[in-house]
């Protein structure tokens, strides 16, 4: 058990920080959503880190936190560095495309780095090309494939931008970390 405890143990981190967050946001009457990112504010800005811990109500907090423990657990596989490396990487990006590109509304949740690692889970097995990488995509797209409707704008309380930004972070995460990727120089695992 304290094996298993200590292997998934960045993904735990990561969902007791967005947990403790959204306590805090239920205690605070969901106030903290002003931390989000809004499109081409300045004060928006501070969302670009913060809007992934940040939910819009307890529902989002929870259908995001089965994603992030499978795939984030996925993640894991090539070690807890490149895992907090693409997951920085993931949610950096993610944020500074949906502050430029996004409609102008707040925007908050890890939706977008469910996709990010769902993207980065997909394109592992592009870039790394091994059985493990490969068999990890093929789970995560039978468990998963569903998430690609979220790209579509089919609700307007949804950031579609979120989930479609995140999905090319999640890739160009992986293309920069890869020590496949065309024209990059190898990285330690």
């Amino acid at each position: 058990m304290k094996f298993l405890a200590k292997k998934i143990g960045p993904v735990i981190t990561l969902l007791m920080a967005i947990w403790a967050v959204e306590i805090l946001n239920i205690v605070m009457g969901h106030s903290l959503s002003g931390w989000g990112i809004l499109p081409r504010s300045l004060g928006g800005l501070i969302g670009i880190p913060l809007a992934p811990f940040i939910h819009a109500g307890l529902w989002h907090a929870i259908s995001n936190t089965v994603p992030i423990f499978i795939l984030g657990g996925f993640m894991l596989s090539t070690g807890d560095k490149r895992f907090w490396h693409i997951t920085v990487l993931i949610i950096l990006f993610t944020g500074a495309l949906v502050w430029l590109f996004a409609r102008s509304s707040y925007h908050v949740g890890a939706s977008g780095l469910v996709m990010g690692y769902f993207g980065a889970l997909l394109a592992r097995a592009y870039f790394e090309r091994s059985v493990i990488t490969i068999a990890i995509a093929v789970v995560t797209v039978v468990l998963y494939s569903g998430l690609l409707w979220g790209l579509l704008p089919l609700r307007s309380y949804i950031s579609f931008e979120s989930h479609f930004f995140g999905l090319l972070a999640g890739i160009a995460a992986v293309w920069l970390t890869s020590k496949q990727a065309p024209n990059r120089p190898p990285t330690d695992p």
